[in-house]
């Protein structure tokens, strides 16, 4: 079976914002398949149990497995982690940008849409993927430093710090992110 990629926005993001447009393109172009779903965002909506129902879909699809490489951005590292380790599902790599664990604070919305996504046994991910890609800056406007630093250090010694890359979002100038492209199969 072929390798395929995943790409996971974050809280009140989509799969048109960000780097994510240009991630699938460079993914498109080298004639792989790659999805970009679009997960319910804002109060009310954005929750673990609604977007694992639509990951739940791929699984069944059999389109999550273990040829899977998963990239994911701010809120998704840790719903993508709750998610295999819940589910006992194995992926062949995860590329986890800006990822934090049980942090609050950035404001009441963003605490409220992602405490549901924390998951107090974050190690049991290393269980369902060998391969773990951490990536987040040493000035995030949004999530401190030592908030990334321990998610990174909970699940891999495999840690790429951007300086003064804020969010690694288009507010920060990452509309594009060439660093990702060496975990696309050439």
């Amino acid at each position: 079976m072929k390798e395929n990629y995943l790409l996971v926005h974050g809280s009140f993001g989509s799969p048109f914002s960000n780097w994510i447009p240009y991630l699938r393109n460079e993914i498109e172009k080298k004639d792989l398949t790659v999805y970009t779903p679009d997960f319910p965002t804002g109060v009310g909506f954005q929750n673990y149990d609604a977007w694992a129902k639509i990951l739940k879909v791929y699984v069944d699809s059999n389109i999550i497995n273990e040829n899977t490489v998963i990239f994911a951005h701010s809120i998704a590292p840790v719903f993508v982690c709750k998610f295999l380790a819940l589910n006992k599902i194995k992926v062949k790599r995860l590329v986890l940008v800006c990822g934090f664990n049980n942090y609050f604070g950035i404001n009441d919305e963003y605490d409220t849409v992602n405490g549901s996504m924390y998951f107090e046994n974050l190690e049991e991910v290393k269980n369902y993927c060998e391969d773990i890609v951490c990536m987040y800056s040493d000035n995030d406007p949004y999530v401190k430093y030592e908030a990334e630093k321990e998610f990174a250090d909970s699940i891999t010694e495999n840690q790429i710090v951007f300086p003064n890359g804020g969010h690694l979002n288009s507010e920060s100038g990452y509309t594009e992110f060439k660093e990702l492209l060496k975990y696309i199969k050439i």
